[in-house]
């Protein structure tokens, strides 16, 4: 690959992270390396392990973090600093691939250093692929994505009471 594009997932619907991932898998299969950067994730997601044991570097959040909306100001702080960290190392690494999954609400949030994403999607080295993932991608995102997939809900299991289930949701 001479040239490294930019994919997007994003909207309401599932399967934004299960579609980068499986770009992750499908990159690893062919012999290339991927990075992984989750943001506002607590890192016990049941892709990660395999894509770890396949080669993947994975830079994550960790468990207790909860969601954005019960955090203090200072854990915001906390958790911030450590996206930051994260996606530095992350531009650091030697990879074809760089998933930047929830990067959407990170950004839209505050949780993360937008120059910095910036710099990851536009500033890319040659040949390197970027994805990012959520609910809510800034214009900037959409105009520099080549690829711009929608996920929309339709039905969803939750309608009905059902929870997310380990190995499906998670």
């Amino acid at each position: 690959m001479d040239k490294g594009l930019v994919h997007l997932y994003w909207g309401e619907g599932k399967g934004k992270t299960t579609a980068a991932f499986g770009l992750a898998l499908r990159m690893l299969g062919s012999g290339g390396t991927v990075t992984v950067v989750q943001f506002l994730k607590d890192g016990q997601s049941s892709e990660l392990e395999p894509l770890r044991k396949l080669g993947a570097t994975v830079y994550s959040g960790q468990a207790g973090t909860g969601f954005f909306s019960q955090m203090s100001p200072e854990e915001r702080q906390q958790v911030r600093a450590r996206h930051d960290d994260h996606l530095r190392r992350a531009l650091e690494t030697d990879c074809d691939l760089l998933v930047l999954d929830e990067a959407c609400a990170a950004c839209r949030l505050g949780m993360v250093d937008e120059e910095l994403l910036r710099q990851a999607m536009l500033g890319r080295p040659a040949g390197r692929e970027v994805v990012l993932t959520g609910r809510d991608p800034a214009d900037w995102m959409q105009q520099a994505a080549d690829y711009s997939t929608e996920m929309r809900c339709h039905k969803h299991p939750y309608q009905k009471g059902i929870t997310a289930r380990k190995g499906v949701e998670y």
